[in-house]
């Protein structure tokens, strides 16, 4: 009987330690960030079950976080850094066993022009590396110095992974119609 008082105990002290953000600060947070996250995901992922399934872990830290924020910046930037990190490690799971290729994500509905959908399906064939940059760069509007914080590399290394996508991009898309 003892040991269950201590687990009981132990349980509640466990519990008290834990400090949840409030439900206005998670709504807020949702409604601010949740087409970001969606979007990071289908680029990592392609794949709409592991992407929502991505969406609940990463607000899940965020209520569990004891993270302060600077800024919105900084917040923004936590979020996309948490996101590509869940990505990843989604995808090096040993427990990850089925894909859905780039020709099912295309065949989605979705509300696309083509000329907009022919863009997208260009930056998911792109390699991974460029892809993230291209990303943050063109569809979220980050400066090379901050997605060089954001992800971790140097400065000039994301000028450089820029160059070479926009020359991949060009040359998928069919020559100079398509300079940023």
């Amino acid at each position: 009987m003892e040991m269950v008082s201590g687990v009981d105990a132990a349980d509640k002290a466990y519990k008290k330690d834990i400090i949840m953000r409030s439900e206005q600060e998670v709504d807020r947070a949702i409604e601010r960030y949740s087409d970001t996250i969606r979007r990071l995901c289908m680029l990592h992922l392609k794949n709409y079950a592991d992407t929502e399934d991505i969406f609940q872990t990463v607000f899940l830290k965020y209520v569990l976080s004891s993270v302060s924020f600077e800024n919105q910046e900084h917040e923004k930037a936590w979020f996309i850094r948490v996101t590509i990190n869940a990505c990843k490690d989604l995808l090096k799971s040993f427990f990850r066993s089925r894909t859905i290729s780039l020709d099912e994500v295309m065949e989605q509905p979705a509300e696309l022009s083509p000329d907009y959908r022919e863009i997208l399906e260009a930056v998911l064939s792109l390699p991974q590396k460029y892809r993230d940059v291209v990303y943050l760069y063109y569809f979220e509007d980050y400066t090379a110095p901050q997605i060089s914080r954001i992800l971790g590399k140097n400065v000039n290394t994301i000028y450089t992974l820029l160059t070479r996508s926009k020359q991949i991009l060009r040359e998928k898309l069919g020559g100079e119609g398509y300079e940023s």
